[in-house]
């Protein structure tokens, strides 16, 4: 089981893919495998066949822990240099110690890490040529970067592949995710005659998403405040643009896409909002990466829209659609879920009015755009129809207090407000 992440330390077995006796391909995918962020395939690293599976369908692996035995033709060679060593009666001890060295270099060779993978993937390198300084001979990522080194000096290094096959793509993350990978269905227990329930299996994901709820009502001292927006400038701005950016773009232009420029622009003038805890001082994040909280039937995830700050609302709304489309399609990797700062929730797109979320632990606050409703409102004394809308703001008490937040939200507000039919997409 191979290092997903920093914060994982093992992952559960959701099925096999390939049995033993089955052949498999350097990268082809082995076994679906179930952690507390995403679900997805897991490559294999080697091409050979499949002996024996040593961690059965739902069975929780640690990092680090062998899940299967791959026959491999280092291994063939391995068994045959061995056979030979043996009818030798006149070998000396030396040269058996020898030929258990080079036995165990090539297993050790065999042995790569994803990075390792991808690296020399991008760089269309033969691993065969490279000289590893690991374990027993085991290839590094200096390994690899100090072959591309030498091989720019001379002009020897082949050039990076460009229509490279699907199939053998590597990511960092180690996983590789199917054409369409299936969210886990939810598993019922039978129903016991005579009793008026039944039992549902609690998921990974569910699992995760328990304990941190728990974890951030239980350490974090939750405050909540609440600010009306008059978004009508903002619908005519849509209404407007609309179909030339799906033309355009290929993807609609939601009302999420300016709410989110607008916030990532408050947090530019009050980076506290940016901030954790971390008992001793406040650690404020110098870059804005803003966590969109995206349901599905059986799940809630956070992916991140990365360094937001330096996008445009066009970009921001290719984002939003292409993490949306993952998350819907179980296609998140890890890296996409992973070093958020602050957190937008769309909850009006299920018509709420008003919410009180929970803070994505360890951030510092999390804000819900609510639903747009048409409303009477008081401008210049006269009576209007507007198009307004909540914004409600969950902060973490500890580091933020009301004044603070008062401004930042009165600071989405001016920023939403200030939309006219002028505003540029990019």
């Amino acid at each position: 089981m191979p290092q997903l992440a920093e914060s994982l330390v093992s992952a559960t077995i959701d099925k096999w893919l390939k049995q033993p006796g089955d052949s498999v391909e350097l990268y082809e995918p082995i076994c679906e495998i179930l952690t507390d962020k995403v679900n997805a395939e897991l490559p294999s690293t080697v091409t050979g066949k499949l002996v024996k599976i040593l961690a059965g369908d739902g069975e929780k692996v640690d990092v680090g822990t062998p899940i299967c035995l791959i026959e491999t033709a280092d291994s063939d060679e391995s068994v045959s240099d061995a056979a030979v060593n043996q009818t030798q009666t006149s070998g000396s001890r030396n040269a058996a110690e020898s030929s258990e060295e080079q036995s165990t270099e090539r297993s050790m060779r065999s042995r790569l890490s994803p990075a390792v993978q991808q690296l020399a993937a991008e760089h269309g390198i033969d691993l065969a040529q490279v000289q590893g300084s690991g374990l027993g001979g085991r290839i590094t990522r200096k390994d690899i970067l100090s072959y591309v080194e030498s091989g720019k000096k001379s002009g020897t290094v082949q050039a990076r592949a460009v229509n490279m096959d699907p199939k053998l793509a590597v990511r960092t993350t180690g996983l590789h995710l199917a054409e369409t990978p299936k969210i886990p269905q939810i598993e019922i227990e039978k129903a016991i005659p005579g009793r008026g329930e039944y039992f549902i299996d609690v998921t990974p994901i569910r699992n995760a998403i328990a304990r941190n709820m728990r974890q951030s009502v239980t350490e974090i001292p939750h405050a909540w405040t609440m600010i009306e927006v008059d978004v009508t400038n903002i619908v005519i701005l849509r209404n407007k643009l609309k179909d030339e950016f799906v033309k355009r773009e290929g993807v609609n232009l939601t009302y999420l896409a300016f709410l989110m420029k607008a916030v990532v622009n408050a947090i530019k003038d009050f980076p506290i909002m940016n901030s954790v805890w971390a008992v001793d001082k406040i650690i404020v994040k110098r870059d804005i990466n803003i966590s969109l909280a995206v349901g599905t039937e059986d799940s809630v995830l956070t992916p991140v829209i990365k360094n937001a700050d330096q996008k445009n609302i066009a970009g921001i709304a290719r984002e939003i659609d292409d993490l949306a489309r993952k998350t819907r399609d179980g296609k998140l990797t890890l890296n996409d879920m992973q070093g958020g700062t602050f957190t937008v929730n769309n909850t009006g797109s299920f018509g709420s009015i008003l919410s009180y979320p929970i803070i994505n632990y360890p951030q510092a606050a999390i804000l819900t755009f609510e639903s747009i409703v048409k409303r009477p409102v008081v401008i210049n004394d006269m009576i209007a129809v507007r198009s307004m809308a909540n914004i409600c703001l969950s902060l973490d008490h500890r580091i933020l207090d009301g004044v603070i937040c008062g401004r930042f939200l009165q600071r989405v507000k001016d920023n939403l407000e200030s939309y006219n039919s002028e505003t540029t997409l990019y």
